[in-house]
């Protein structure tokens, strides 16, 4: 069956690339201004095709039964049908183009931008690539299972062989916290559970239960305070981590997903759990009969930061019972807060529940009471091991007595019974006959807490036998050590601490000696000091404790000098400089850059203070003013500071972090750090995606095309490069545009914010809906299920709904905290052009070209009413605030279009102009074309003019006296390019036919034919006229013959050339897209075959390519959405480029390379 399914496949791929090809030669035949890139498409068709007929004969083959029992092979090319039968879709003339062409409208129009083709292409190359890997995979495995039998035994192993490779991949790419999972460095001496204490109801237990057992694929333990783990951002990249490391069969699935999508990690909580989790794992294998259980272990869920996550996280937990090819189950603690009940009464009826804290008093006495002698027999056996005999403890030590004073001391915290055995077990303060002692001597006092008895004999043993003044010393150190422990936001090791504090590491370590029983002290110094419970921190900070204990902590006091030590840290020395990570090479990717070497370059105690000096300024209330030492930190190290906020992966943190400055600002003194943070504001937003991907682009394109009245651009403009000779023209001020949001791949029809002004919402011809971030511009969600255009979207007024209509007749309802689609509103016969929610969100209407207006119940998904009267169709509704009145918009009967854009010279005429007269004069108009003129050239004796034609001809004219002197006929196809040799005696022809044409200009007779097997855009003679360059779609350069039309070198350039030419050393081509070497040496020592070298090594000097502008092949200045090239140029020196944006602007950009040169020789 497998084999039917991918022969099947590969037939419906084919036709399907066909069909793709016949509509782009349709749109072709009627629409005009887009022939580029509908030719474009056509040839990427083409090759995808071409791969498909490839497997399709190796299926035949006699080996082909193996071949096709390939999974990712099937899979792969289900994949590429999936993305063409969707092209297919987006082809087809829309149902408004039906309707408004019967209506006398030619409505056909190229729905696709050339950005939006790129990535058309991009993709159909990402599946043609996928293909051919997994079929050079699997064509590997057949060979060896012919040649080498026992390769049909070592199947197991060789595939095994290939998960490890993926698994590796996939591990490299998802990001997990460190110390999250229950079987952790962090988690191994906390306190286990204990026969008899009812150990199958408690986390550690159940997780160690379900490891062995083989089900437990993944833990999570939440942890306030502790960085990573005191948030849900990288829960489900962690989870996903773990569970390929447990399921090395899921590597596949999580790194296709991440291939689709690398932003992935950075998406709302739905989207990974979906792509990282749910899918992959709907993807596996197992007996339908006996699915297997994989447990998944969550604790201390209220110890996540954000409550909106919390609620997020428990509803899509819920939704582990859909998947059928397992049975996967999540096993959650926490204690009862209202996030976490509101979050399981969002799933009511689809948990168990066991709530501990109503567990009866006498079985928490009686787990209490197990603990402490189960320790406490171990503390006496171990001291005794120890000691000589005549030190021993008796053999009933502590006896019944003491036991059960203790006992009654924690009821009901077991947080002072593990806290109790530490101190007694800790040799340092003494023996465990005398801690238990000064534990014992708390149970005579009139207590308040039971923190006090937990605590207090800890803290109080730091104190005996010390003067008043040895007292205070200790207090003092205290309350610098241990308070900071307790304020930072992410733990930190002990020497990473004395760093911070800006003190010895040996003061540090004194501080904490005697305090084992309550932090977690590793002897490693490189790893972090934690708490061993948040109750020690709850303790030193309760604000009524202030006069009553001498070690309380004043918190704002602590986050004061904590974002003190932060800026001065940050500004010693070179802890923060350009480059600081030695990466040289200003648009090397920070993905290319490991941990290991971020981390040798920003220690952790740097990293630290960037990620939180905003935050400890915030706490304590510091107010920003001029000139003060925030002002002035980032007046020298903004730039620096976001350059390693990139390294760490945290930039787009950055805006909050300004945000929360700005609103520091003093009312009275803060012009210039007003003026400062408003201006940081709109920079960061404005190059946020480069910043986060190149770091070193903050001192190139962001400085460069920031206006030229910019704050930070004119703070910083010593560090803007000195290769920029002539800088592009720019804007004076920020214009209005916050930010620019891309990631549709169609037309956007609709817009919408939320009401909380949080999320911004937008619909598209791509029948996608997309929901952003609107603080730093984040995707948080893409909405799919509509199977055609969405042309409308609302919000609910609460927030928590989104509307969708679409030209597919319906309007979904999707809950916008998760993602999941809530209702699917039927009843409309034709397309849905408006939606929008009652004010109090009770009601839905939808507007429809049925010429009806319906009104649901937006909860429900009942039809409450059908509106009818209009007579044309309805294109938008509206209530009033009230809620009471509803407004409709429909058409008049007629339809009135005003078309507007670019004039194009397409009166199929060539005019020649004589520029010689002071005021230029037409001279000639060349009538004789069928079609349009794509292409013309003069000869280099300027006695002809060549002219190339749609209707597949080239023209030759006397360029005097505009006669015509031969028509040329032989392609198949359109005419893109002609050139003259510069003997004037030979013409090429570039055409769509896929070939290049040499003609005799004496005779009109042709010479040679070229085949090209694409797309050719351009040619050009070299200045000797023996060499032949042609540029084509699939992103080559080809160097010819002219005489015997041998191919002589294929140059690969990974991108689209539209223009080139020889220097006049006739070993250089100049293009639109840089400089690229023809190696003349070594042509004629390969005369009859061609030659593939790559682009890395003849790519050279300026160009294009993509977003960027490259030097030598290097990515060298990011080009922000404004400024991105529509067409460009390179002048012949090679140190300017023009690019004409899609706005109509045109600017010019100069490079100095020989400033290039010095840097990188």
């Amino acid at each position: 069956m497998a084999e039917i399914g991918l022969a099947a496949s590969v037939i419906a791929v084919i036709d399907l690339s066909a069909k793709v090809a016949l509509w782009c030669s349709e749109y072709s035949a009627k629409v005009k201004n887009a022939k580029d890139d509908i030719e474009r498409l056509q040839g990427e068709t083409q090759k995808l095709k071409e791969t498909l007929k490839h497997v399709q004969s190796l299926c035949d083959s006699p080996n082909g039964a193996k071949l096709q029992a390939s999974k990712d092979l099937c899979d792969g090319v289900k994949d590429c049908e999936t993305y063409l039968s969707q092209l297919d879709t987006k082809l087809a003339p829309r149902k408004r183009e039906k309707v408004m062409s019967r209506c006398g409208i030619h409505a056909l129009r190229w729905s696709f931008t050339s950005n939006e083709v790129d990535g058309i292409i991009k993709k159909l190359d990402k599946c043609r690539d996928n293909i051919s890997f997994n079929l050079q995979v699997d064509q590997t495995y057949v060979l060896l299972s012919i040649f080498c039998p026992k390769a049909q035994v070592d199947n197991i192993e060789y595939r095994a062989e290939i998960l490890k490779i993926k698994q590796e991949i996939v591990l490299n790419k998802l990001k997990s916290v460190d110390n999250a999972a229950f079987d952790s460095y962090a988690e191994e001496h906390n306190s286990r559970c204990y026969q008899g204490t009812r150990a199958e109801l408690l986390r550690q237990i159940l997780a160690q239960i379900f490891s062995d057992e083989g089900k437990l694929g993944a833990s999570f333990f939440f942890k306030r305070g502790e960085g990573d783990r005191g948030h849900a951002e990288m829960l489900f990249t962690t989870i996903a981590a773990q569970l390929v490391q447990k399921l090395p069969s899921l590597a596949p699935h999580v790194h296709n997903a991440i291939e689709a999508d690398p932003a992935i990690p950075t998406k709302t909580l739905k989207q990974q759990f979906d792509t990282l989790v749910s899918e992959p794992l709907g993807r596996l294998c197992f007996d339908p009969q006996k699915p297997s259980t994989i447990v998944i272990v969550v604790d201390a869920l209220d110890e996540c930061a954000r409550e909106e996550d919390v609620r997020v996280m428990i509803r899509l937990f819920s939704q582990a019972k859909r998947l059928s090819s397992v049975r996967l189950k999540f096993f959650l603690t926490s204690r009862p807060e209202l996030p976490i009940r509101l979050g399981f009464g969002d799933i009511s009826g689809s948990y168990e529940c066991l709530a501990l804290h109503q567990i009866p008093e006498p079985i928490i006495e009686h787990d209490i009471s197990a603990f402490l002698e189960y320790e406490l027999a171990r503390i006496r056996n171990d001291y005794n091991k120890s000691v000589p005999e005549d030190r021993h403890l008796s053999p009933n030590w502590p006896g019944q007595t003491n036991i059960q004073s203790l006992v009654q001391m924690a009821i009901p915290l077991f947080i002072f019974a593990t806290t109790t055995c530490r101190f007694i077990k800790d040799r340092r303060c003494g023996e465990p006959g005398d801690q238990l002692a000064k534990v014992l001597k708390y149970k005579t006092k009139s207590q308040e807490s039971e923190l006090d008895a937990t605590y207090l004999p800890i803290l109080d043993q730091l104190l005996i036998g010390l003067t008043s003044l040895r007292k205070d010393e200790v207090v003092r150190k205290f309350k610098e050590v241990v308070g900071t422990i307790v304020i930072l936001a992410s733990p930190l090791s002990t020497i990473s601490l004395a760093r911070l504090l800006d003190i010895s590491k040996a003061r540090v370590d004194q501080t904490l000696d005697l305090l084992h029983s309550v932090l977690s002290i590793p002897s490693n110094a490189d790893t972090p000091v934690r708490l061993l419970h948040l109750s020690f921190r709850d303790f030193l900070l309760d604000t009524e404790k202030r006069e009553k204990h001498l070690f309380w902590i004043d918190a704002k006091d602590v986050h004061k000098i904590l974002a003190t030590k932060c800026l001065d840290r940050l500004s010693l020395g070179e802890c923060l400089k350009k480059d600081i990570c030695d990466l040289r090479t200003p648009g090397r990717p920070r993905a290319d850059i490991d941990k290991q070497t971020i981390d040798a370059h920003l220690p952790l105690d740097i990293q630290y203070a960037c990620q939180y000096w905003v935050y400890h300024a915030k706490e304590c209330g510091s107010v920003i003013r001029d000139d003060d030492q925030a002002h002035n930190f980032l007046q020298c190290h903004f730039l620096h500071w976001l350059e390693a906020l990139s390294l760490m992966g945290r930039v787009s943190e950055s805006i909050s972090m300004i945000d929360d400055l700005i609103a520091m600002l003093d009312p009275m003194i803060n012009e210039k750090a007003s003026a400062f943070l408003y201006d940081a504001k709109r920079f960061i937003l404005n190059c946020l995606s480069i910043a986060d991907s190149s770091p070193l682009q903050l001192y190139s394109a962001a400085l460069v095309f920031a206006p030229k009245r910019s704050v930070v651009r004119n703070t910083f403009q010593n560090y803007m490069p000195d290769w920029i000779s002539q800088q592009p023209d720019v804007e004076l001020s920020w214009n209005a545009v916050l930010q620019t949001l891309e990631g549709h791949s169609n037309l956007v029809q609709s817009v919408a914010f939320s009401h909380d002004a949080r999320l911004l919402a937008s619909a598209s011809d791509d029948k996608t809906v997309k929901v952003w971030d609107t603080t730093t511009g984040a995707l948080q969600q893409t909405l799919e299920g509509h199977s055609s255009s969405v042309s409308s979207v609302a919000f609910s007024h609460d927030s928590r709904l989104l509307a969708s209509a679409s030209d597919d007749n319906t309007v979904k309802v999707w809950d916008i905290a998760i993602g999941t689609l809530q209702q699917t509103l039927e009843g409309h016969s034709s397309l849905v052009s408006s939606v929008a929610f009652s004010h109090e969100s009770k009601l839905l209407v939808s507007a429809s070209w049925d010429k009806t207006v319906k009104v649901w119940n937006a909860a429900t998904g009942v039809l409450q009413q059908t509106l009818e009267g209009h007579s044309s169709w309805v294109n938008s509704v509206a209530f009033s605030h009230d809620s009471k009145l509803l407004v409709s918009a429909s058409s008049d009967n007629t339809v009135k279009q005003t078309l507007e854009g670019h004039s194009a010279s397409n009166d199929e005429t060539v005019k020649v102009w004589d520029i010689a007269i002071a005021k230029a004069t037409l001279q000639q108009t060349l009538e004789g074309h069928n079609d349009w003129v794509r292409s013309i050239a003069f000869s280099h004796n300027s006695k002809l003019l060549a002219s190339a034609v749609d209707d597949c001809t080239v023209k030759v004219w006397h360029a005097a006296t505009g006669i015509l002197r031969q028509t040329l006929k032989g392609h198949s196809g359109w005419l893109r390019s002609v050139a003259f040799s510069h003997n004037s005696k030979l013409l090429a022809s570039a055409s769509n036919d896929g070939t290049v044409k040499v003609w005799d200009v004496a005779t009109g007779i042709l010479q040679q034919t070229l085949d090209d097997d694409s797309v050719v855009r351009s040619v050009a003679f070299s200045h000797d006229s023996k060499l032949l360059a042609s540029a084509s779609y699939d992103k080559t350069v080809k160097v010819w013959n002219a005489a015997t039309g041998t191919l002589q070198q294929t140059i690969a350039v990974n991108s689209y050339v539209s223009t080139l030419s020889f220097d006049i050393t006739n070993s250089i081509l100049i293009t639109n897209i840089g400089r690229i070497k023809v190696d003349r040496a070594r042509i004629p020592s390969f005369p009859t075959s061609s030659q593939e070298v790559s682009s890395k090594s003849d790519r050279e000097g300026l160009g294009i390519c993509g977003p960027w502008i490259i030097w030598n092949d290097q990515k060298l200045l990011w080009l922000p959405p404004d400024f991105r090239a529509e067409t460009s140029g390179v002048s012949r020196t090679g140190s300017k480029l023009a690019i004409a944006c899609q706005s109509g602007k045109v600017f010019v950009i100069g490079i100095s390379q020989d400033i290039l040169h010095r840097y990188y020789s």
